[in-house]
């Protein structure tokens, strides 16, 4: 089963969640596994998940921290209600939303998940739900296209409709202040969550963890466990972790820790911090993934699909891409390269964005890698801030993105 496309396929996967968590079906697995082997006992689904490293694992979810997650999540947020599917059930967020429908016994309303997102659209698939509690899991980029659609006719209709759910569940990408401070200004109850597959989605809502997950945060090279206000890496604990990658006992072992009293906790690649009374904030990703529209980026993929589609009689040298601030994606792609001599690679000013060239690069990294891979500017320079003996800054790329990207868009 790939994906649920429309009622039907959402029936069918809702009720193959079912047997699964019940133990009286297999596993759900929403892409074609590669592991071939027996799956660890008491597995209900496996996912695919690029990670911070942008090369697939197989995570395998049990039914135990399935449930309780669902569980935590409909205790948080008032008791159980109707959901609305609006993401699509490959990943962890939608098929979470399908999962708790289940232990929740409430009937599941699906997006077309084929057409793209719309205020309009929203606002009709709202209008189809009859619980009285009403819930909805969106990334920022859906959350930016509803209240900016504010002022008209299909904008207020989809106002409207963000105001009838009890809770919005946001999560995939971290969401800019000033979108969270529109959505709930026009009265939309926004929960930003914190988590990752290996976590069975959120597990973190509005800085606070739920019930029986632990959150601490360390210093990366000892795993020292460090102070409130003290920056490190944020390590996740409890019920809701899952056991393991599929056919890597190794990285198993070494994301998922133990410590010595036997309680076992997620290393993650996120950089955070915890306040006095235990709130966590995330201050980014301690890698250079992109995380646009709630989707993960790998800069070297695109980076070696453009090497190869634009040399040659493009001209063009190196290839950098990093991700800068954008108040509908949370992160665009930009692609930074150089000029490699030839009259098509050298368009203008240093930095100037050359429209041409984006055409083709969006083209040949999304037919590779995926629209979301796409990057969204393009600027070509003489040559790429360095760091040490010919190492690219990618720090001083993204702040020369930043200052230079947004004087055009694709």
């Amino acid at each position: 089963m790939s994906r649920a496309d429309g009622p039907s396929d959402a029936l069918a996967l809702r009720a193959a969640v079912a047997d699964a968590l019940a133990g009286r079906g297999p596993a759900v697995a929403p892409a074609p596994l590669a592991f071939t082997g027996p799956l660890p006992e008491g597995t209900a689904l496996v996912l695919q998940t690029s990670g911070s490293t942008g090369l697939p694992r197989e995570v395998a979810l049990s039914a135990s921290a399935l449930v309780s997650s669902a569980r935590a999540t409909h205790e948080r947020l008032g008791g159980d209600a109707q959901w609305l599917l609006a993401l699509p059930p490959t990943h962890v967020a939608g098929l979470q939303v399908v999962l708790r429908s289940v232990v929740a016994g409430t009937p599941l309303v699906t997006a077309d998940l084929d057409a793209p997102f719309s205020p309009a659209g929203f606002a009709a698939d709202a209008a189809r739900m009859d619980g009285e509690r009403r819930y909805v899991s969106l990334v920022p980029t859906q959350l930016h296209r509803l209240v900016h659609a504010q002022g008209t006719a299909d904008g207020e209709a989809a106002l409207a409709a963000l105001r009838s759910f009890d809770a919005i569940l946001l999560g995939g990408a971290a969401a800019p202040p000033a979108l969270l401070a529109g959505a709930r200004a026009a009265g939309a109850r926004v929960v930003t969550t914190y988590g990752m597959t290996e976590t069975c989605g959120g597990c973190v809502y509005d800085g606070v963890p739920l019930a029986g997950v632990r959150v601490r945060v360390v210093e990366r090279s000892s795993g020292q466990v460090l102070p409130p206000g003290d920056a490190g890496v944020v390590e996740i604990g409890g019920p809701v972790l899952a056991t393991g990658y599929l056919g890597d006992e190794a990285l198993t072992a070494e994301v998922f820790r133990r410590d010595p009293d036997g309680s076992r906790w997620l290393r993650t690649n996120d950089l955070g911090s915890l306040s006095p009374d235990g709130s966590l904030t995330v201050h980014g990703r301690a890698d250079d993934v992109v995380v646009s529209g709630g989707v993960n980026v790998a800069p070297a993929a695109v980076e070696a699909v453009l090497a190869g589609a634009l040399s040659g009689e493009d001209g063009i040298g190196e290839v950098c891409v990093v991700g800068i601030p954008d108040p509908e994606w949370g992160q665009a792609v930009v692609a930074v390269v150089t000029r490699g001599g030839s009259p098509r690679a050298t368009p203008g000013p240093e930095g100037e964005p050359d429209a041409e060239l984006l055409t083709r690069a969006r083209h040949a990294v999304a037919t590779t890698l995926g629209p979301p891979a796409a990057p969204r500017y393009l600027l070509v320079v003489d040559d790429l801030p360095r760091r040490g003996p010919g190492k690219i800054d990618r720090a001083a790329v993204s702040a020369l993105a930043a200052r230079t990207a947004p004087r055009t868009t694709h």
